[in-house]
């Protein structure tokens, strides 16, 4: 069986705008393929706990995968080794990524675990898989009318490459704090969800 991993970084939960384009894609997949399962990672209802000195000792040390320290670094890592489908939806939270989702990374980034040491760079270690990543912005941050830098989409992007996952494309949902500005980032990013070839309605016609 198939699994689509959902990962909601957003403070709001499922009121999220950005969760409910990330929704929709998941749902897509459900719709479109047989025996296939959604499992969502809700990171403000069950929020990864503050990185402890037992964890970067662990870390340090090498320490084997079954270490009492790493055991919520195993469960997101698993969940992200079992999953064929990764949709993150998550806020930008002054100009990046929000605190809870920075800790899902700093869990999930894991050497020798997620990626290993190679002539001084790191190499992912995990099969790349179909990514997608929706993020709400109450500012504008793309086009001729940004007023604030963008430093979460390279990131992240540098993140999961990382681990090994490299085909990863963005929807920008921007200005949601201006009614008239929120209503054309929604159908632009309906638009652009419809006509992604993995995660869009087009996909339909071809299985």
């Amino acid at each position: 069986m198939k699994t689509i991993l959902l990962v909601n970084a957003s403070p709001l939960g499922s009121a999220s705008r950005a969760y409910a384009t990330a929704r929709k894609a998941a749902d897509n997949l459900l719709e479109s393929e047989a025996n296939i399962r959604l499992i969502e990672r809700d990171l403000s209802a069950t929020h990864p706990s503050p990185i402890t000195k037992d964890y970067a000792d662990a870390v340090v040390q090498r320490a084997e995968r079954d270490a009492p320290a790493f055991a919520q670094s195993e469960i997101l890592i698993q969940e992200l080794i079992d999953c064929d489908y990764l949709i993150v939806a998550t806020p930008m939270h002054n100009f990046t990524v929000p605190a809870s989702l920075k800790l899902w990374i700093d869990y999930v980034l894991r050497v020798n675990r997620t990626f290993t040491h190679r002539d001084g760079y790191k190499i992912g270690l995990l099969a790349d898989r179909p990514t997608l990543v929706v993020v709400g912005s109450g500012g504008v941050y793309h086009g001729a009318h940004a007023k604030q830098p963008d430093y979460l989409s390279s990131y992240f992007t540098h993140v999961l490459a990382t681990i090994g996952i490299n085909t990863v494309q963005f929807i920008h949902l921007q200005g949601l704090v201006r009614p008239d500005m929120a209503e054309q980032s929604r159908i632009l990013a309906e638009r652009q969800l419809a006509a992604h070839p993995v995660f869009g309605l087009e996909r339909r016609a071809f299985i």
